[in-house]
């Protein structure tokens, strides 16, 4: 093509400036059209939405109550998905109303499940049993099946030739039901034996040695040892003279990372409620473990070790309690004490990723946290739209660069120098 000369389109009219492009007869009645008409017709209808959320809240009632159905069924697996549905959509959706009306039918189902099921499904209905007295809040309900559910869930996890991962979830939930619920004296006694019994299995033998235990065995203990120190927030020192300092100290040398991270969170409630005795020896295997360095363990599992024994020692040798906030809506909760985040890990494996709703809309758990009332949800908040972030960058972006200009002047000039 020559040098200056204009490339033609298949119409044959010229591309580049100038060009006077064809506007269709629909375009131009776009441009006369009324802005305010066009926008108008884009807005949803108020009523449309309404019918669309009740008809929404509809289909996730009616898949509820296939769920309930479903854990009646004959088929083992059947009944081990009916549970974990519904304990995502119990936790994902805070409906007091419907777990009141259905709380004898779901109890008893989750008896049935722990009695009757094997593995996976007694995993399932453990992990429900808590989450349904935490859905029914504090009231009269909540009280009665929590004892009935932790009479067979106390059997479940004593049983020894049950399967470790659903005696570990047996033994937590055990612990949440008791922390719940006001049990009876010689209940929640049972329950604390139990949790004692189970995670004595990682204590020294009788010639000092560690004692050699499977994966599964430790995910055991440790999950009855951090049910055990759930409870010890609540029992204070009676608790903890059962089980006593030097066997929380011979279990931070065990094989396995979480009977070792359980066993010091149990040494800071301890120290919480009562100082420990002869905190300085206590110190310096802390200090060994939060600076550990051994290759023989995995890289993932140094780094974890070490980060949770940290904050360990820094509490008991410094008196430096861990300080979190958890932010949720308008509101933040802060956690300063290690009883407080011993309550707050409680809800996470109970609710999982629900946690905040739930932390914003149930009462039982602002009760806990002290929060006070829900807040209205219908109280306007400002949502920073398009645009403004659009501006707001802008303005940041220019702010930005006449700051980075004047410095690039100054090394211009040191350079010329």
């Amino acid at each position: 093509m020559p040098k200056g000369g204009k490339k033609k389109s298949a119409n044959g009219h010229q591309r580049g400036r100038g060009r006077v492009e064809n506007v269709s007869d629909d375009e131009s009645i776009l441009d006369n059209a009324s802005v305010v008409s066009i926008a108008s017709s884009s807005i949803p209808d108020e009523a449309e939405a309404e019918v669309d959320e009740k008809s929404q809240e509809e289909a996730f009632e009616e898949k509820l109550l296939e769920c309930v159905e479903n854990l009646s069924e004959k088929s083992a697996q059947t009944r081990t998905l009916a549970l974990q549905s519904m304990a995502t959509a119990l936790s994902k959706k805070y409906l007091p109303d419907f777990v009141f009306d259905r709380h004898m039918t779901l109890s008893e189902a989750i008896r049935s499940s722990l009695r009757r099921g094997r593995g996976a499904e007694q995993e399932a209905a453990a992990q429900l049993a808590p989450l349904l007295c935490v859905c029914l809040g504090a009231c009269d309900e909540a009280e009665e099946v929590a004892a009935s559910l932790s009479t067979t869930l106390l059997q479940v996890a004593a049983d020894a030739s049950a399967n470790p991962h659903a005696r570990a979830k047996c033994c937590w939930s055990l612990a949440v039901l008791a922390f719940l619920t006001e049990l009876e004296p010689s209940e929640a006694l049972a329950s604390e034996r139990l949790l004692a019994d189970v995670f004595s299995g990682s204590y020294l033998k009788g010639d000092g040695h560690t004692p050699n235990i499977t994966a599964d065995t430790a995910a055991l203990h440790a999950a009855a040892l951090s049910g055990w120190t759930l409870l010890a927030t609540v029992d204070g020192c009676q608790n903890l003279d059962a089980v006593g300092q030097d066997h929380l100290i011979d279990m931070l040398g065990s094989g396995h990372l979480d009977v070792r991270v359980a066993a010091g969170e149990a040494l800071a409630v301890m120290h919480e409620i009562k100082p420990l005795e002869a905190p300085e020896q206590v110190c310096e295997l802390l200090a060994a473990l939060a600076t550990d360095s051994s290759r023989f363990r995995a890289k993932k599992e140094r780094k974890a070790q070490r980060s949770s024994f940290r904050e360990i020692l820094a509490y008991i040798e410094e008196g430096r309690a861990p300080e979190l906030k958890i932010r949720f809506g308008q509101e933040c909760l802060e956690l300063g004490t290690w009883a407080l985040r011993k309550h707050y890990e409680a809800f996470c494996q109970v609710l999982g990723s629900g946690l905040n709703l739930h932390l914003a809309q149930n009462d039982l758990l602002r009760q806990v946290f002290r929060l006070g009332d829900p807040i209205n949800a219908a109280t306007p908040t400002h949502k920073v739209t398009k645009l403004e972030r659009h501006l707001m960058n802008a303005a940041a972006f220019k702010a930005r660069t006449i700051s980075r200009s004047k410095n690039r002047d100054k090394r211009s000039a040191t350079a010329s120098c």
